[in-house]
């Protein structure tokens, strides 16, 4: 047993000092040699590693040498003799290898804030984090990211001296079938995600989303992280202020853990500058989720979670407002205010609003429903001034000040509201919205951080007290021990693994 495993290991050293066309026809041998081993003894820990290793080497290998097994067959020399490496042909040009650089996870180091745990998939094949080489020129319209970073999975099959190559996406297919025996397919799911996140520091956005939000009006959007799956029900995260996507890394990565969570939900984020007044973000996501409607009509009913400021736009997304919040704010109705068609299209998409069918449920973490006070107070005061507001609504503000209804208790402004200054327990849209109930019929959960105190209901995460974030009628509330930045803690993610699980098994 142990002969053959050396014969391959030996070829796989002796091809860590060749050149790329040498190197893979020892790479080969090794895969062949340790291919030969899993067929009769699948259960040989060993031989599967070989194998695994082998493989990964002979996509690094094609990929440095830009041979393109899928458009034609390559013959490979090596010791035993020539083999023929080929793969399947691409379903359509999306699925071309050739469009993407290939990354064995096997060669990468993950680490760093977003990925304190990092767990794979074990099994048969090499994991291979496949990249873009260039931006996808309608990523907008097809709602994903601007370049692809995505998960595959390969495997190298021999019949005779033929080779075949195949990448799987193991999203879609967990086991393969070697000599008739079913065996689990490798996967590595958190790699992708640690490679878009090394490569293209998206945090780095965070502060200058608040400070300049004008300037980033383009980086708000919907986009899903994964190929749409209609048999899949959308998972849609929305991140707080100063937070990016990237904040859900370490929930998302936790969730596709779970075979079932993998197998039954695809993971999707919205993500927006967040120096805007949360009201207007919604009015963004709102338009997004009807792109996706049309986009992909058949989608089944979202689930969202959102943290922080972003549990406030998904309250939204479940509340019957109608015109009330208008008349909050103005003495006519939306047809009789007098503004410019503009002005008032946009402030209708933003205070004038129903909940949206298209929603099944709704998870809300650290979400300070009544304000806090810590935007009110000196910091908080400090942070908004720094805010610049878009020049847009430096005009909206100026034609819609005198038509404004006076109301005494809000902080009186000389500008527009932004973000920061949304969230105070005073500003007039978060009282306007406490007065209404979430929709009937509409399930939310609520996790809450108490930051160990252990003191609820006086406990706080520090940022948001609980009598903010705890809200009447939840079908589940969960304390954990916790500060504001609940969506990194482990009780909270296993949260949010069994809702999602419930949701599943009420909703079919």
């Amino acid at each position: 047993m142990e002969e053959p495993l050396d014969s391959a290991t030996k070829y796989l050293l002796a091809a860590e000092h060749e050149q790329p066309l040498p190197a893979l026809g020892h790479d080969l041998l090794a895969a062949k040699i340790s291919y030969g081993v899993v067929e009769r003894h699948p259960k040989n820990e060993s031989a599967r590693s070989i194998y695994n290793f082998a493989v990964a080497r002979i996509v690094h290998d094609v990929d440095r040498t830009d041979l393109e097994p899928w458009r034609h067959p390559v013959t490979v020399v090596t010791d035993q003799g020539s083999y023929t490496l080929f793969s399947p042909k691409p379903v359509d040009p999306e699925h071309d290898p050739s469009r993407y650089d290939l990354f064995p996870t096997d060669t990468l180091k993950i680490g760093g804030k977003f990925f304190q745990t990092y767990s794979t998939v074990s099994g048969v094949g090499a994991p291979i984090v496949v990249v873009g080489r260039t931006e996808s020129p309608h990523f907008r319209k097809q709602y994903k990211l601007r370049r692809v970073y995505a998960s595959i999975t390969a495997i190298v099959r021999f019949s005779g001296r033929q080779a075949n190559l195949e990448f799987i996406d193991p999203l879609n297919t967990e086991r393969i079938t070697l000599n008739k025996q079913v065996l689990p397919l490798a996967a590595d799911f958190d790699a992708p995600t640690a490679f878009l996140i090394a490569r293209e520091r998206p945090e780095r956005l965070g502060l200058s989303r608040v400070m300049n939000p004008g300037a980033y009006a383009d980086t708000a959007m919907l986009c899903r992280l994964q190929q749409y799956d209609p048999a899949r029900t959308p998972v849609i995260f929305v991140h707080g202020l100063q937070e990016t996507g990237a904040s859900w890394a370490p929930m998302i990565d936790s969730l596709r853990d779970d075979p079932w969570i993998r197998e039954r939900y695809q993971f999707w984020f919205f993500s927006y500058p967040s120096g805007y007044p949360y009201p207007y973000a919604a009015a963004l996501f709102r338009q997004d989720l009807d792109g996706i409607k049309r986009a992909f009509p058949d989608h089944k009913r979202v689930v969202l979670i959102g943290h922080s400021m972003g549990g406030l736009i998904c309250r939204l997304m479940i509340t019957d407002a109608g015109d009330k919040i208008w008349h909050d704010f103005f003495a006519t109705s939306p047809a009789n205010t007098p503004l410019a068609s503009d002005t008032r299209t946009l402030l209708k998409e933003a205070l004038v609003f129903n909940h949206r069918p298209d929603i099944q449920r709704v998870i809300f973490i650290s979400t300070p429903h009544r304000g806090s006070k810590l935007a009110a107070g000196w910091i908080g005061r400090i942070g908004a001034a720094l805010v610049r507001t878009p020049q847009r609504f430096i005009s909206i503000y100026a034609s819609t000040k005198p038509l404004l209804i006076a109301d005494p208790a809000a902080r009186p402004l000389n500008r527009m509201p932004n973000s920061v200054d949304t969230l105070e327990p005073n500003d007039r849209f978060v009282e306007a919205v406490n007065k209404l109930p979430i929709t009937p019929g509409i399930p939310y959960h609520s996790i809450i951080g108490d930051r160990g105190q252990g003191d609820t209901p006086n406990s706080s995460d520090g940022v948001v007290p609980y009598w903010s974030s705890h809200l009447p009628g939840a079908q589940s509330e969960l304390i954990v021990n916790s500060d504001h930045g609940a969506q990194y803690n482990p009780q909270a993610i296993r949260e949010v693994e069994r809702i999602l699980k419930v949701n599943l098994a009420v909703s079919r």
